[in-house]
């Protein structure tokens, strides 16, 4: 599964509006529908700010693994 596909995957799993993880990200509804639509890569910071808010790891969100896991406790 391709990374963009997952993110909308997450997304619409928490019932959320581009808007809403956008605001997460720090950056308008408009710059991240471009990172989902992957028209634009999305950075490594975002990345990992990502898998705060979702609670899983970045391979999850890369596709390189199906298995939904949260993030282990510092």
């Amino acid at each position: 599964m391709h990374y963009t596909q997952r993110m909308e995957d997450l997304r619409k799993d928490k019932d959320l509006k581009q808007e809403a993880v956008a605001i997460t990200l720090n950056i308008t509804r408009q710059q991240y529908q471009l990172y989902e639509s992957g028209k634009r890569k999305l950075p490594i910071d975002q990345l990992m700010t990502l898998c705060k808010f979702y609670n899983v790891s970045a391979d999850y969100i890369l596709g390189f693994t199906n298995e939904y896991k949260p993030l282990p406790k510092k």
